[in-house]
């Protein structure tokens, strides 16, 4: 049989961390999911990153492993077993990854549910987290509100409403409690993981808690000053444009941000837009304040 690299199964570096193996391996499962992937090998792939974690997120297990490594072997080696100093494991339970693991697996820490060289019946056991992404608008995470989502695994289709919680974070998880896949045994469901994504949205923008906004306003508004309508995630507000405003002014709504316990500021970016000369009287007005103002925007 072949060594196998755990590390590079789930594109992480040896010395990653746990809560780095870990992220790396919610990502991936997510990725190679026989329920949602559309690639050919997607179950094969989705099999050699449960095996790598699962060999990788226990301490005990992973330094074994680490040992083992350390003594010059790399992907595609001949392996002919660990060394009869080896300590292992006879009887462990999977949380997710189902027990169809390698050759090269169980000879170094056994199948779960083996005794005495054959494998007895599982008792009740937790079934697998189920991991989706949610898309929402930047309004409903601004607000809160509820989202209707579509689901199929191996319970078949089925739909949900989300309770989006007010303020909630792009990239942020929502755990729904028992629903993902069956437990095994009579054993509990897992869990439903749905991260959320942010929708593009055509007015607003996010940078930390705040949000970004280009307002267009007239060349009068911005050479004379005026009182405005800007909208906000949480409703229109009025804004005080000063006199003499050049485009690219920034201007910032405090507290009108992202919600949180210190809410973040709304920025508006002025853009000034020039109206067109449709007729003589307008095209009269354009001579005469080119002939009114001695301006050279070039030379500013």
């Amino acid at each position: 049989m072949q060594f196998k690299d755990y590390y590079a199964a789930l594109g992480v570096k040896p010395e990653a961390t746990d809560a780095e193996i870990k992220t790396a391996y919610r990502k991936l499962a997510r990725k190679f999911h026989p329920d949602v992937s559309k690639e050919s090998d997607a179950e094969e792939k989705f099999k050699a990153v449960n095996e790598a974690y699962e060999a990788l997120k226990e301490p005990a297990r992973r330094k074994s492993y680490d040992q083992l490594r350390a003594g010059g072997y790399r992907a595609g080696d001949e392996f002919q077993g660990p060394p009869q100093n080896w300590q292992r494991e006879t009887d462990f339970d999977v949380g997710e990854g189902g027990e169809d693991f390698s050759d090269f697996f169980e000879s170094l820490f056994g199948r779960a549910g083996v005794r005495g060289g054959g494998r007895t019946a599982r008792g009740p056991h937790r079934g697998r987290d189920l991991h989706a992404t949610i898309g929402i608008d930047l309004p409903t995470a601004y607000r809160g509100g509820s989202e209707r989502v579509s689901l199929r695994d191996g319970s078949g289709d089925r739909t949900l409403d989300i309770k989006i919680p007010a303020g909630i974070q792009n990239g942020q998880v929502i755990r729904l409690a028992g629903q993902g896949y069956p437990g095994g045994n009579g054993g509990p469901a897992g869990d439903l993981l749905l991260e959320v994504r942010f929708r593009d949205d055509g007015r607003f923008r996010l940078d930390g808690r705040n949000v970004l906004l280009t307002l267009p306003v007239s060349p009068w508004e911005a050479a004379l000053g005026a009182t405005v309508p800007v909208p906000t995630l949480g409703g229109d507000v009025e804004l005080r444009i000063p006199a003499g405003s050049d485009a690219g002014r920034k201007l910032r709504l405090r507290g009108r941000g992202w919600p949180g316990a210190t809410p973040g500021d709304q920025i508006v970016t002025l853009e000034v837009h020039v109206p067109k000369a449709e007729n003589e009287e307008q095209k009269k007005l354009y001579e005469e304040m080119a002939k009114t103002f001695e301006f050279n925007p070039r030379l500013q």
